[in-house]
């Protein structure tokens, strides 16, 4: 750039926009203004001419036109490296504008306001904001755009060094792009809701902004690539949003195995720990501390645990750090770690520590996504709870007793995050055996006892899903299950029923099914 003669500044977020104007006039530059920034400029002692002393027409409308003028769009568009453009604008007493400073109206922050009315909204709708930064964005090899008041340091830096390249050129307008697109899907989906009366669940143009944080050293295997995406303005604690406190970079499979361990742990009011390994919990308890509940965990099932991602839903303690550096495992999720647990833990160099915050009262936020080849099925989160076990529906000839309906309760919460075929064993507060992602029911019982190491007799069992055929309450008894919870609505329900009256085992109906693909 061989001189900046002009630059327009129009800003609704004035963060550092004063600076960046000083810096600019040092260059030059004859600075163009609007409204709130100019006043705010002229207060700061910056030279400032008003655009409608420059366009020579004045702001009219309440203020809805004052920047959609040719001198303005004209400045912004036309290219100093075509004669005949260059020609026009001296014909029609267009100046060259080369930097351009904008952000605009808070429309995100003005629907976010409970008492925002319809008007107010369409109000914070900016207009000659996003026509400004496209015009500039679209002739970037002639005109700086800024869009992020993080940027305005090293734009002034590039400028005034004379190294504003091509490349910070383009990425400057990616930006612009960027940012309009999800100012505009914002406003297309607030008029959405206003044209289907009330909120909309799944709305016609589903409109997704992410961030990229990190690119992974690469994806679920080694072979592909991958790259870790934070949803915008999510405030929900997750690990997404989590503070890496210690260890080496987190993977792709350490990602999903920590975002499973800590959504299950969510689930419980008391002191409770989650292991997860490939995605589906091997170990689940609560106890008195954390120390207890996790050795309790752990204790279901030893050799999986190994290796294993943990979710602790209260702060890690020393005690606790003792017995987790006692054996080898990949990442600690948790709402915060002590000085004296984090000095513990991090004698693990790559041990990943990951601080998410307090989870109590949590708001769930977003959709379920998952991505097919060429589309996307989208639905609510599952959230499905049952508060009282005891007013659901018991067919059985006896029902269970307080430790049984404790017991499944328990389980019937772990059984919701284990892939599908799921069966939990548990007893009240600690998971037995679990049986996870089977074809076939039955098998996942059988497994869920294999893989129990802690006497099964007496414990209670949690499916997923309804029982097709009775061979599954033939195997858990076999197995020493004493009750059961699971969905119901078999068309062979009445079997089941008789089977488990046989084994004389109590069966609890939720009628809400929980598969996990």
């Amino acid at each position: 750039m061989a001189g900046i003669k002009r630059a327009l500044i129009s800003v609704s977020d004035k963060t550092g926009v004063v600076e960046m104007a000083k810096g600019l006039a040092a260059l030059g530059a004859e600075i163009l203004s609007t409204g709130g920034t100019a006043k705010a400029l002229r207060e700061a002692g910056v030279a400032v001419t008003d655009v409608a002393a420059y366009t020579g027409s004045p702001e009219i409308l309440d203020g809805r036109v004052k920047t959609l003028h040719p001198k303005i769009h004209g400045g912004l568009l036309g290219r100093r490296s075509v004669p005949a453009h260059v020609a026009q604008m001296q014909e029609h007493g267009i100046g060259p504008i080369d930097v351009v400073v904008v952000n605009l109206y808070p429309f995100e922050a003005a629907i976010s306001k409970p008492d925002c009315s319809f008007d107010e909204a369409i109000e914070n709708i900016d207009i000659g904001g996003p026509s400004m930064l496209r015009s500039a964005a679209k002739n970037h090899e002639d005109v700086v755009v800024v869009v992020d008041p993080s940027d305005y340091t090293r734009v002034l830096e590039a400028l005034t060094a004379g190294a504003m390249t091509r490349e910070l050129r383009r990425e400057l307008a990616l930006k612009v792009f960027q940012h309009t697109a999800r100012y505009d899907s914002l406003i297309a989906s607030y008029l959405e809701k206003q044209v289907q009366g009330g909120e909309v669940k799944f709305p016609k143009m589903l409109s997704l902004q992410f961030e990229r944080v990190e690119i992974l050293r690469y994806g679920e295997n080694p072979h592909q690539q991958g790259a870790f995406y934070r949803e915008l303005h999510s405030r929900e604690p997750s690990v997404s949003r989590a503070t890496v406190l210690h260890g080496k970079a987190m993977s792709y499979n350490n990602y999903l195995d920590a975002n499973s361990a800590l959504e299950l742990v969510k689930e419980f009011d008391e002191t409770a720990v989650v292991i997860i390994k490939h995605n589906n919990p091997c170990g689940v308890a609560l106890g008195a501390t954390p120390v207890e509940a996790y050795v309790k965990a752990r204790d279901t099932d030893p050799v999986s645990a190994f290796g294993g991602v943990i979710a602790f839903n209260r702060p890690v303690d020393l005690a606790a750090a003792k017995e987790i550096t006692s054996t080898f495992v990949e990442v600690v999720v948790a709402p915060g770690f002590t000085d004296e647990a984090l000095s513990e833990l991090k004698r693990k160099k790559d041990l990943r520590l990951l601080a998410v915050g307090p989870l109590a009262k949590a708001i769930p936020e977003g959709y379920d996504l998952k991505k097919l080849v060429g589309g996307l099925i989208v639905q609510d989160r599952d959230l499905g709870t049952l508060a009282d076990l005891r007013v659901l529906n018991v067919p059985t000839m006896r029902k269970p007793t307080d430790d049984e309906y404790a017991a499944c309760a328990f389980a019937w919460k772990v059984c919701k995050h284990v892939k599908s075929n799921a069966i939990v064993y548990a007893r009240p507060g600690q998971t037995v055996g679990i049986g996870a992602g089977q074809m076939s029911r039955v098998d996942s019982v059988k497994l869920a006892g294999m893989k129990a190491v802690l006497p099964v007799k007496g414990c209670v069992m949690a499916s997923d899903a309804f029982f097709p055929f009775r061979d599954g309450i033939d195997a858990a008894a076999q197995a020493g299950i004493t009750a059961i919870i699971q969905p119901g609505g078999s068309i062979r329900d009445q079997e089941v029923i008789k089977a488990a009256d046989e084994h004389q085992m109590a069966m609890i109906f939720t009628g809400m099914r929980h598969f996990r693909h």
